[in-house]
């Protein structure tokens, strides 16, 4: 099957794809833009256009036509060649306007029409008026179109008068009434086309501008994603890192082993933030169609004894207890409870110190997720804790970051200085989204789906933090 006949079958203009009507319509764009440049020059070509056309025949010898001059009975004046002349420039120079002017342009052609007709003069050049009235139609406005049809309604009588001696005068009537009817639907259907063509430009420049909007915005939450993944990886494990440095270099002396285990854990730290960092960026890059290396998939609820194992060996005390079937929740909320905790006890680490006791709440119960971290603050610190995360007023880009992954869940984030002393980072997140396996297939406190993870050795549920 031809292009040509695909074209036609899947619904589409058969004559679009024609090379002659392709040729066409690029020297049809090509006029358009040479008419833009150069206005003047279109409507002298049609003026000159209408002079070779009707007006030079006029001027040629006038030959009486023998037997054929006798069948008629209609007599028309011929004027001299002075007055035909200036006529002829009275029917044609208003043309020059007839695009900037339409309505005066009609006027003054109209009005040498009838005073050409009142003098019983028959001129090819009347066809002047038709092409005015067209312009008028195009690029006139509707209220000056009406009277002037009504201007040509009355000259065309006119006219019919005057041939009434050998033509009856319905006929004359009609034939005038169809070629004004015809001038001003051609004006109209070529007015109406153009507005639509306009629309669709218009239309087009505006989804353009979306469509850059759209890529734009795609771009801006994609970089501030990758922002907040690249923080959470690079700025927990480093935290992470320097403080096992700090001890193991402290420990060295006194103690060898211990100096020993902290390298190793940094070097296991240092290991998977590497692997994260690959992860991610084997995401980002292209890879052409290829298949990329195996990665590990994203951290998990089930992934957080790790984390606080990492942050325990550190220096800090970290219990972590989770109630309800987190495990059963969407990778997308894991992810997001697993960066929260993640963000919260590196700014433990960074802030309270290793010294310090943390204590992580998960519970899944009632349509939402509740995560919470609390911890004791540095020994010795201000009551109620201290501000974290920059100047006064500010926010850090972590309690920024957490705020915007529970923004997509519905959620809310709250920090701030705890009962007491320490802080306490909270997120709120709304599971009802998730459909069937959302609130409805959550355990409650103590229920089936219930654990412990490190269970607190302290009584005191709070982890001694109040």
């Amino acid at each position: 099957m031809s292009e040509h006949d695909t074209a036609a079958g899947a619904g589409g203009d058969p004559l679009s794809g024609h090379p002659v009507f392709a040729r066409l319509a690029r020297l049809g764009q090509r006029a358009r833009q040479a008419d833009r440049d150069h206005p003047w020059v279109l409507d002298t070509a049609v003026v000159a256009a209408v002079f070779l056309l009707f007006c030079l025949p006029d001027l040629l010898p006038f030959h009486d036509g023998g037997e054929r001059a006798r069948e008629h009975r209609i007599v028309f004046a011929r004027p001299p060649l002075a007055a035909m002349l200036a006529l002829q420039a009275g029917l044609l120079l208003p043309l020059l306007w007839r695009r900037r002017r339409p309505a005066a342009a009609f006027a003054a052609v109209a009005a040498v029409f009838v005073l050409q007709w009142s003098l019983g003069v028959a001129l090819r050049a009347d066809v002047a008026l038709l092409v005015a009235l067209y312009s008028l139609a195009l690029h006139g406005s509707l209220r000056h179109l009406a009277w002037a049809c009504t201007a040509m309604a009355g000259a065309s009588a006119l006219v019919a008068v005057e041939l009434s001696g050998g033509l009856p005068v319905g006929d004359a009537l009609f034939f005038l009434f169809s070629a004004a009817t015809a001038a001003v639907a051609v004006g109209i259907a070529v007015r109406i086309r153009r507005a639509q063509l306009a629309g669709l430009r218009e239309r087009a420049a505006r989804l353009e501008v979306e469509r850059d909007q759209r890529s734009r915005l795609a771009t801006a939450t994609e970089r501030t994603r990758v922002a907040r993944e690249m923080h959470d990886i690079i700025g927990h494990n480093l935290s992470v890192i320097i403080t096992l440095a700090d001890g193991g270099a402290y420990a060295t002396e006194a103690s060898p082993e211990r100096g020993r285990e902290a390298l190793l854990l940094i070097g296991e730290t240092s290991r998977q933030a590497l692997g994260e960092l690959r992860r991610m960026l084997g995401v980002l890059r292209d890879q052409g169609g290829e298949q990329g290396p195996e990665f590990t998939p994203q951290p998990g609820i089930a992934d957080l004894d790790g984390l606080c194992a990492r942050i325990r060996a550190a220096g800090p005390q970290v219990v972590y207890t989770a109630r309800g079937e987190v495990g059963r929740l969407d990778r997308g909320v894991q992810l997001m409870a697993y960066r929260i905790v993640q963000e919260a006890l590196t700014n433990t680490l960074k802030h309270a110190g290793p010294d310090t006791r943390a204590h992580v709440t998960l519970a899944a119960e009632g349509g939402r997720l509740r995560v919470r971290v609390r911890d004791g603050g540095p020994p010795g610190g201000p009551p109620g804790g201290a501000a974290r995360g920059g100047a006064a007023g500010e926010e850090g880009h972590g309690l920024t970051g957490m705020r915007e992954r529970a923004a997509l869940y519905g959620g809310t984030v709250t920090a701030g200085p705890g009962p007491g002393a320490g802080w306490t980072v909270e997120a709120v997140l709304d599971l009802t989204p998730d459909g069937p396996d959302g609130p409805d297939g959550l355990g409650g406190p103590g229920g089936p789906g219930a654990f412990t993870s490190d269970p607190d050795p302290d009584p005191d549920p709070t982890g001694g933090l109040t």
